[in-house]
């Protein structure tokens, strides 16, 4: 037998995001001024009393296997959370813990798809979901939709989508890569949709805390019990408290489907890191005001943007209503020419000016969404005003 790799590896497309930031970490790496506005994660440091925690967790002896699905204490705090944060009641054995939310999402995918069952994807979209879906043997499904639309999909295009192979939608509210947020009646349609024929939702609400002007965040899975049911309710900590390298997310759902995850990942990975475990815990249950003040720290980051972005002729963006993405309308600028090379794509923007201004930006086609750019307002307030300068300098250049 030939020593090969498998056809089902050899299709996984690598990320593009990871791609352009791994590019200008070695650009700066090298001494070179890069503004990176490509990665996703919050520059602020992880809260000092849940590395305290950490610490806390090494002085207890935390260091050994926990049960696959999670410590029953994470898992409590977890529904606690759930509780007051979001009205909604779980038990302890409604709720798995994973290495992220990421891995959360993979196994449900894994748990629910049997090969040729389909899943709607709402485009824009994050870069793993449909990578995620091939790799459980399903289908992705994709809904366009664009600007006129707050980038949220109408009710007509989800619906025409439905065929008797849907097995879930991908709701993603506050929204990677377009910062929107779904209003009670978009998601009450998706929700009586997912009722009537049946199928999943797979709900995505790792930038649940990080949405601006006076908004509050809904779950589909709090529109009624049927609904809740038939929803896997996937978070963390990795955005809220700066705990991206931490590896902590959660789903919370249906029993059944929840203990065949569990079972899965006991096979698979065992149990999320046994010192974050505790960590996360204490992050649920302490001093919220950390989170406060970096969302109103990005909130103020996302204000001067737009309104810089949108100075640009050539250029503009919409103000999202979440998480920490801007989409960058680069369409008027697609046929123009710079240094003889002519701008045909996304990824000829945002490659020409990582190289000329030595700034970051992720191309839309990376999330199904050619004439775009994103960028991510992560980073200090003084990068995110250099990085639009640079932007501006560099679509000046271009004939």
């Amino acid at each position: 037998m030939a020593l090969t790799i498998s056809h089902r590896v050899q299709n996984i497309a690598p990320s593009l995001t990871l791609q352009i930031d791994a590019r200008a970490k070695e650009m700066k790496a090298a001494g070179l001024d890069v503004i990176g506005f490509g990665a996703g994660e919050p520059d602020f440091p992880t809260p000092k009393y849940i590395c305290d925690a950490a610490r806390e967790a090494l002085d207890l002896g935390l260091t050994r296997y926990t049960p696959a699905a999670g410590t029953k204490e994470l898992r409590k705090a977890i529904c606690e959370k759930l509780r007051k944060d979001n009205d909604m009641t779980y038990t302890y054995g409604d709720i798995l813990v994973s290495n992220g939310a990421k891995h959360s999402l993979y196994t449900i995918f894994q748990a629910i798809l049997d090969p040729g069952d389909e899943v709607l994807i709402p485009t824009p979209c994050w870069v793993s979901y449909p990578e995620m879906v091939r790799m459980a043997g399903g289908v992705p499904v994709f809904i366009p939709a664009d600007e006129s639309t707050d980038f949220i999909p109408t009710n007509k295009a989800i619906a025409s989508r439905v065929t008797r192979r849907t097995k879930a939608i991908i709701i993603t509210s506050p929204s990677n890569p377009n910062g929107s947020v779904w209003s009670r009646e978009q998601l009450q349609f998706v929700a009586d949709l997912a009722v009537s024929h049946p199928f999943y939702v797979v709900s995505d609400e790792i930038y649940e805390k990080l949405i601006y002007d006076g908004r509050e965040h809904l779950s589909i899975a709090q529109l009624g019990e049927q609904i809740k049911a038939q929803t896997f309710l996937v978070n963390g900590v990795s955005k809220a408290y700066a705990m991206t390298g931490w590896r902590i997310g959660y789903v919370a759902g249906p029993r059944h489907e929840i203990t065949a995850m569990a079972n899965f990942q006991s096979q698979a990975t065992s149990n999320a890191n046994s010192i974050a475990q505790y960590a996360a815990m204490k992050a649920l249950q302490g001093d919220q005001s950390c989170v406060t003040e970096m969302v109103a720290e990005f909130e103020r980051r996302r204000n001067a943007m737009v309104e810089k972005i949108n100075e640009i002729p050539g250029v503009s963006c919409r103000k999202p209503a979440g998480a920490f993405y801007i989409m960058m309308n680069i369409k008027q600028l697609l046929g123009k020419h710079f240094g003889g090379r002519v701008l045909e794509s996304s990824m000829d923007f945002a490659e020409l000016l990582l190289a000329e201004k030595q700034v970051a930006v992720v191309p839309g086609i990376a999330f199904e969404a050619e004439g775009f750019c994103r960028l991510s307002y992560a980073i200090s307030m003084e990068s995110c005003l250099e990085g639009v300068k640079r932007i501006g300098e560099f679509v000046d250049l271009l004939t």
